[in-house]
């Protein structure tokens, strides 16, 4: 028996600012009497248009519309009801052994095969096999990375409690899992719980596994998943999107941007658009240019975060390789029980040494794009008062004003150049202000109370003498050398490193003082993430 909507709609309104609508009750306003199982059903498939809660009662009341506080996301590792699912299916399709011989080494093939299409650039094919294996390896950190950029909607009041999502590509549901977490989380127990419609495109198997991992979800979480690809499928059809988000399969489209901007367009005004990748160079700076092809200085949407464009007008062209890099997280045991596997016959070699397969680090890129206009942080560059990134050569030995975003850790503790740079390196960091043409760089060779936030831990270490900043710094090659006067060799230059002022709650945006000055380090190539993205 079906309900009639527009009635049920007509009792809703009427009793929802009354008190909590009970289906045994509404079935009193209807003529034909449908059962209160048959009502309940139809509430929950329409809860998103009629704004209204689940209880645990099996009563339904108005949803929240307050926005959500960042929750103090900081996950360990992936939780253990979403490893079990995985381990579940693993048993399901190969045995309790799963992990060892002939089967662990399918795994494993197809984990490097993964990894090897996405660096290359190669077309990315899944079957049952490979989305177990990417659940693996990439579940946990593809999961701990979404809470941190939500973060950035979070700290500003502009993630709602009450919000339909369209995850383009959602694989095995990392990103999705962790959105329905963290807004979870941020609520808490005695808060009005989230309300979500939560639609899913994705055509390979991974679907299969991505629902069964949705029903580990708490109730008014109401998922669809819909099998199609990205190019054939319609966003109008799932009605005004409030979160749009393409994590981890930009790299994967025909025409990541065209397809992008096809999306953005049924993005609600206060919406957003969240795209990440790995940190790879290739995925990396893959996402950067759609960004820059969708935010362009005169139309389309604003860039909310990261790289945030301070000269109205203005928008950057350099290679655009910039990442987050967050705390590791552990391993779940599923991880650690494929990297210790037993190999089989033709399982040994090498790409299988044991440590190949855990994926702990938690490194991205990612940009947040609103149609709205809207920035994380409503503050813009002046012409009288600060240099601009794309003028820089007019001021390599000159002291200047420069307003700017930092836009990485400190890399000169990333991977190599931990080596290269020896064990007590200065901090150094990509910066951008949104118009600038080439890489540029600053190095933190001064510690004040102003910059504290800027360098973290790196800041509570002895302080740097003069002598020894500059030997370092001539050693890295980011900034010429002092010149006395008179000793023959041209006028003295000014050793041009930041004193950077920065906010623990804000993006990094970085004012150099009179004393100091950004180095223009445009030859200087970034370092690699610590781990593939893929």
């Amino acid at each position: 028996m079906s309900v009639d909507r527009d009635r049920l709609r007509d009792t809703v309104n009427y009793l929802r600012e009354v008190r909590p609508i009970d289906p045994g009750e509404i079935q009193e306003y209807f003529d034909d009497a449908p059962h209160p199982a048959v009502v309940r059903q139809e509430l929950r498939a329409a809860a998103f248009e009629f704004d209204l809660l689940e209880r645990e009662d099996g009563t339904f009341v108005p949803a929240s519309g307050a926005p959500v506080d960042p929750p103090g996301w900081s996950p360990d590792t992936l939780p253990d009801r979403y490893e079990r699912v995985v381990v579940d299916r693993l048993v399901e399709r190969f045995g309790l052994d799963w992990a060892d011989g002939d089967s662990g080494d399918e795994l494993r093939a197809a984990i490097r095969r993964l990894k090897a299409d996405y660096y290359h650039g190669n077309p990315v094919e899944y079957d049952e096999t490979a989305a177990l294996g990417y659940a693996i390896y990439h579940l946990p950190d593809y999961y701990a990375a979404m809470g941190y950029v939500l973060d950035d909607l979070a700290e500003n009041r502009d993630l709602p409690r009450t919000l339909r999502v369209l995850d383009v590509g959602a694989g095995v549901g990392g990103p999705a899992l962790a959105l329905i977490d963290y807004l979870h989380e941020a609520v808490g127990d005695d808060g009005d719980p989230p309300l979500i419609e939560y639609h899913a495109l994705e055509p390979s198997p991974a679907a299969d596994l991505l629902e069964a991992l949705l029903d580990e979800t708490p109730r008014n979480v109401h998922a669809t998943v819909h099998r199609e690809t990205a190019e054939a499928f319609d966003p109008d059809s799932v009605g005004e999107i409030d979160l749009l988000s393409f994590c981890n399969v930009l790299s994967e489209l025909d025409d990541p941007a065209a397809t992008a901007e096809r999306y953005l367009g049924s993005v609600a005004d206060d919406g957003t658009m969240l795209a990440m990748a790995p940190a790879d160079l290739e995925t990396a700076t893959g996402l950067r240019e759609v960004e820059r092809a969708l935010a362009r200085p005169d139309s389309g949407p604003s860039v909310y975060s990261p790289t945030l464009r301070l000269w109205p007008g203005e928008a950057p062209s350099d290679r655009g390789w910039s990442f987050d890099v967050r705390p590791e997280i552990e391993a779940p045991r599923m991880q650690r029980r494929l990297d210790e596997g037993d190999r089989g016959a033709d399982g040994g070699g090498e790409g299988n040494e044991p440590g190949t397969f855990l994926k702990t680090s938690v490194q991205f890129a990612y940009a947040l794009l609103r149609p709205d206009g809207k920035r994380r942080v409503d503050v813009r560059a002046s012409a009288e008062r600060h240099a601009k990134g794309a003028e820089m050569d007019r001021h390599v030995s000159n002291r200047i004003d420069l307003l700017t975003v930092k836009l990485s850790p400190d890399l000169s503790r990333q991977g190599e150049r931990q080596r290269e740079y020896g064990s007590d390196p200065n901090p150094v960091f990509k910066i951008g202000d949104g118009s600038e043409q080439v890489e540029q760089y600053a190095v933190l060779t001064q510690h004040t109370e102003l910059n504290r936030a800027l360098g973290g831990g790196a800041l509570r270490r002895r302080p740097v003498d003069g002598e020894r900043a500059r030997a370092l710094e001539r050693r890295r090659g980011g900034v010429q050398p002092r010149r006395r006067r008179g000793d023959g060799r041209g006028p003295r230059r000014s050793v041009t490193t930041p004193r950077l002022a920065t906010s623990d709650r804000r993006p990094s945006i970085a004012r150099s003082r009179r004393r100091g000055g950004v180095n223009d380090a445009t030859a200087r190539e970034l370092p690699r993430p610590q781990g593939r993205g893929h």
